[in-house]
């Protein structure tokens, strides 16, 4: 019997040993479950072991949940955590998040809708933050490659704006809300629309509120994850004169349009002249050949005997009297 009972307290020492081990494991964070009311059994906490859930994690945001009362307003405890944690959820983000929200009075989270917005990615204790504190944002946002939003009044006169926008986070549209940048990009636009509105560029100077109102009057934080809760121009400064600007290019390109139409006619004249050169080459060469044909006919007249000699001379020189007259007018013409 004596080799068995060796045998049977080399096991019971064994199991002494891992039962120690597990009680040294576990024993801190019994008793700070224990003191502080977060309820969670010595078994419970050996069995997140075995469930790959870091009991350390689960024990201080459950005890930061009694601690602030979530277990009685959310009904949150242990069971919940564990498996928000078995999810991927960020836990104590999670549980801060209540706390701050619990906290503040202004925002209503239920530990559902933390847990969501959680699971979506969102920063949830940033949201509850933006929510009690608003957020500014820049708008161009800062390092953005046009540092302002220039937009041109109806007189042509280019403005460039700076504009801070103010923003609570809306939790209820968290999920599934647009981000900031399509805030930025809306007030941009609207700006943009109410600057181009502007019968002149000198009314916005004076009152730039006018272009705050125009852009609230839009409602652009609709399916947002913010509301707007202002939106406040920073700096405006004169640009170019861009209608002068326009027109003066308009009116070159009229020039070169009427000059194009110009040098079409002046080519259309210029082949319109060639053709009646032609023309009148062509009239001389029928008057020479019509020309050609007066001496035979005047050989034929005279064989025929209708034309005779006193005839010929009295002919020649009615044309020799006209050939006169002709050089006489030319000369005086000169």
């Amino acid at each position: 019997m004596g080799p068995v009972i060796i045998v049977i307290g080399i096991i019971a020492l064994a199991i002494g040993l891992v039962v120690l081990a597990v009680v040294a494991k576990y024993f801190r964070l019994w008793v700070q479950s224990v003191t502080t009311g977060a309820g969670i059994s010595f078994a419970n906490l050996w069995g997140m072991s075995f469930r790959r859930v870091d009991p350390e994690i689960i024990v201080r945001n459950t005890i930061m949940a009694v601690q602030a009362g979530l277990d009685k307003t959310t009904g949150l405890n242990s069971k919940a955590l564990e498996a928000h944690h078995l999810s991927g959820g960020n836990v104590p983000l999670v549980v801060r998040a209540l706390v701050a929200a619990s906290k503040t009075k202004l925002v209503q989270l239920t530990f559902a809708e933390a847990t969501a917005i959680d699971l979506a990615g969102r920063n949830v204790l940033e949201a509850v933050q933006t929510s009690v504190y608003p957020k500014v944002i820049d708008c161009p946002p800062k390092g953005s490659p046009r540092p302002t939003l220039d937009a041109v009044a109806k007189n042509g006169i280019q403005l460039k704006v700076k504009a801070r926008v103010t923003v609570r986070a809306n939790l209820q549209k968290l999920i599934g809300g647009a981000t900031e940048e399509t805030i930025v990009a809306r007030v941009g636009e609207g700006i943009v629309s109410a600057i181009g509105s502007a019968e002149t560029h000198a009314i916005v100077l004076e009152t730039p509120e006018l272009i705050s109102r125009a852009v609230l009057a839009k409602r652009l934080d609709a399916e947002t994850a913010f509301q707007i809760v202002s939106i406040d121009i920073a700096d405006i400064d004169v640009g170019d004169n861009t209608g002068a600007r326009l027109q003066a290019d308009q009116a070159e390109a009229d020039t070169r349009v009427a000059r194009a139409g110009a040098e079409q006619r002046r080519a259309a004249a210029a082949a319109v002249e060639q053709e009646n050169n032609a023309k009148i080459e062509q009239s001389r060469a029928r008057l020479v050949e019509a020309e050609a044909q007066v001496p035979k006919a005047m050989a034929a007249a005279f064989r025929s005997g209708h034309l005779g000699i006193s005839d010929y001379y009295r002919l020649r020189n009615l044309q020799a009297d006209t050939d006169m007259r002709k050089s006489i007018a030319d000369s005086g013409q000169r």
